[in-house]
C-alpha cells in the first residue's frame, strides 16, 4: 500500500496501519499502548505511525524482537 500524499505528511492512520500489518483495529492500539509499535499522536489525540515506523516493527517481528 502506497501512502497517499496527505498521508507522508501526517503519516498512517491506525486503520491504515491495521491496513498494512494484516491485522485488527484493537492489535494496533494494543501495540501501541503497549509501546511494542511506536507511533505519535496528533493535537487531537489521534495515533499515527510512519511508515519507517511500521517497516521497523515488521522488522523486529522478523527478527524476533518486538514483545
Amino acid at each position: 500500500m502506497e501512502p497517499e500524499n496527505n498521508d507522508k505528511r501526517l503519516g498512517l492512520t491506525t486503520s491504515q496501519a491495521a491496513r498494512l500489518l494484516g491485522v485488527s483495529l484493537a492489535t494496533v492500539r494494543r501495540w501501541s499502548d503497549a509501546g511494542v509499535l511506536p507511533g505519535y499522536r496528533t493535537p487531537g489525540g489521534q495515533r499515527r505511525f510512519s511508515r519507517e515506523q511500521i517497516d521497523e516493527f515488521v522488522k523486529s517481528l522478523e527478527r524476533g524482537g518486538a514483545r
